[in-house]
């Protein structure tokens, strides 16, 4: 996006609000609790592999019979490349943190400080960061701490792998909207997934062994990852990239911790403690005064 696209989306009427945002952090936190029982089942780079591979060629699939556009020639490189950055880089890293011990919420505290580093980058997509949308970082910052402040252990392996992961979400998610802010959703989705399907799949025999040891428990890791989260998440993601600056989309996930946590104690029996909610509230805060601050739209 361009100084004078980011100039002109600023003077645009309000936004109306959409339910997109909250339905994507639902369905983003869901893997970090889809995958516990997959990185315990088999190597974490071989369920990404599982996932990129069922999920792309499902939606390449899709995407045929719906007669979408594909992306060609240098486009095509940039989606490619932002691919391998936002899936293979970043999905890679934080599942073979959880493979390696760090427990969810702290890997999903990491992803969850995505929106400050691509604040601190915004000049790369000519963006303008006003008083208010830095006082909804800070405050989404604060709710990602808190949300997991009472789960923290560190693995120096587990912390690099998160590191890298953070790099390749942030990386990925400036180099698509500043070479292919106009990706179709589906089309788009589909190669990013299949180009990181061999990459990670590489890694994973160059890594050692492969072994599968709960079949069921893979299958239905998979399954969730690849159907919820690799399909119905990115094309959401995707499609509020299209309509917003990556600073502002970026916001959404400095709830990814406290939801995370909320899932965990629904759905794994985990407890939850008072911070987590502290976090939750305080993120949504945050989200809400990045977003109120300017007038372009999420979705």
């Amino acid at each position: 996006m361009t100084p004078v696209q980011v100039r002109e989306s600023s003077r645009a009427a309000p936004a109306r609000w959409s339910p997109a945002p909250a339905v994507f952090v639902v369905l983003w936190s869901s893997a970090f609790i889809a995958g516990i029982p997959g990185v315990l089942a088999a190597p974490p780079l071989l369920l990404m592999f599982a996932r990129f591979a069922v999920a792309g060629v499902l939606l390449a699939g899709y995407a045929l019979v719906r007669r979408a556009p594909w992306p060609r020639g240098r486009t095509l490189a940039h989606v490619a490349l932002s691919g391998l950055l936002i899936q293979a880089v970043q999905f890679g890293a934080f599942y073979s943190a959880l493979g390696a011990g760090l427990p969810a919420a702290v890997v999903s505290l990491v992803q969850g400080l995505n929106p400050v580093v691509i604040v601190l980058a915004s000049r790369v997509l000519g963006e303008r960061i006003g008083a208010g949308q830095w006082a909804g970082f800070a405050l989404g910052a604060a709710g990602v701490v808190l949300a997991v402040a009472d789960r923290v252990s560190l693995s120096p392996l587990g912390v690099a792998l998160c590191l890298a992961g953070l790099a390749g979400l942030s990386a990925g998610t400036l180099y698509q909207q500043r070479f292919v802010p106009r990706m179709h959703a589906l089309t788009g989705t589909a190669v990013q997934l299949l180009v990181s399907a061999p990459a990670v799949g590489l890694a994973c025999l160059a890594a050692g062994p492969v072994r599968v040891s709960d079949w069921s428990a893979f299958g239905l890791s998979v399954a969730w990852m690849a159907l919820v989260n690799s399909i119905a998440a990115f094309i959401l993601l995707n499609r509020m990239l299209l309509r917003s600056p990556a600073s502002r989309v970026s916001t959404v996930f400095f709830l990814t911790p406290a939801v995370t946590a909320v899932l965990a104690w629904l759905l794994a029996g985990q407890p939850l403690h008072p911070l987590a909610i502290a976090g939750l509230v305080l993120g949504g805060c945050g989200v809400l005064l990045a977003n109120l601050s300017t007038r372009t739209r999420v979705i």
